[in-house]
């Protein structure tokens, strides 16, 4: 992708993949597939670009323990650039439950990576950044939320696009839809991702001059401009683990569009873990 230099901004986490292929009870053993490797919003975002010909860049805040030694370390195997502070502290965790139909149940914990704080970015890290990508988890709490502002003030002085992916629905909920409506407005993004939950929890009253790209799983996607709705159906896949499938497809968008979108999602479900 000549000319095209990613930036994301967000959580660098630990994932921990568990497919089961017994149910759970309490007190005895189940049989479980696993996986270990990075992962977080933005992470996954950056190394589904690197995969796919882009140059991508990671900013974020992480631990000084074995997670954020593994996560970064393969993050940086993947081809993507890692930049921010290190903080004494844990790094965070992400545990998904997958179950025999791909879909997974996640219990996350952040460790060190909310606290990122403006002073903290360097404008180095976005030299020659054609387009920022926010992870919603950072929009949504603090102090992460200024080094997102921060971060879109200095790319976009530099000319790049800003899009913001909106997370977790019970995120929106508990920040609130019309704080996040407002947040928005504030940002202006040329591109906003969501799936169809957390476009509901928002609500209409959040359009903007974006294009929105909702994501609808098996059944594909939407993009909403000025009024105009277009539907596009998901390219057919085996699922084995929907983890990271939003990510994945949010990288395809923003490497080459709607189609490239649909068939990296295609293939990142296909495999257990949320990366390439």
């Amino acid at each position: 992708m000549p000319g095209f230099v990613l930036c994301t901004l967000g959580d660098l986490l630990l994932d921990v993949i568990v497919r089961l292929e017994q149910p759970l009870e309490s007190g005895t053993d189940a049989a479980a597939a696993t996986r270990t490797g990075a992962g977080g919003q933005a992470a996954n975002v950056a190394a589904w670009a690197a995969a796919l010909g882009a140059e991508t860049r990671f900013i974020g805040k992480r631990g000084d323990d074995p997670a954020a030694s593994l996560a970064a370390g393969e993050l940086a195997r993947l081809g993507v650039t890692v930049f921010g502070p290190v903080a004494l502290g844990r790094n965070g965790v992400v545990v998904s439950i997958v179950g025999k139909d791909g879909e997974r149940a996640m219990a996350s914990d952040r460790g060190v990576a909310p606290t990122l704080s403006g002073d903290e970015l360097e404008p180095a890290w976005f030299e020659s950044c054609t387009h920022l990508h926010l992870s919603g988890y950072s929009l949504m709490s603090s102090p992460i939320d200024g080094a997102a502002m921060r971060a879109v003030e200095v790319a976009r002085s530099g000319g790049a696009a800003i899009s913001a992916d909106l997370a977790s629905s019970r995120v929106i909920a508990d920040y609130g839809p019309e704080r996040l409506q407002g947040l928005l407005q504030e940002l202006a993004p040329e591109l906003v991702f969501a799936n169809e939950e957390e476009r509901e929890e928002i609500g209409p009253a959040a359009a903007t001059e974006a294009t929105w790209v909702v994501k609808r799983g098996p059944a594909g996607c939407v993009v909403e401009h000025g009024g105009e709705r277009s539907e596009f159906p998901a390219v057919p896949a085996h699922v084995v683990d929907t983890t990271g499938a939003g990510d994945a497809f949010a990288a395809g968008y923003l490497v080459g569009g709607v189609q490239l979108a649909l068939a990296t999602a295609a293939r990142c479900v296909s495999n257990l873990g949320a990366m390439p």
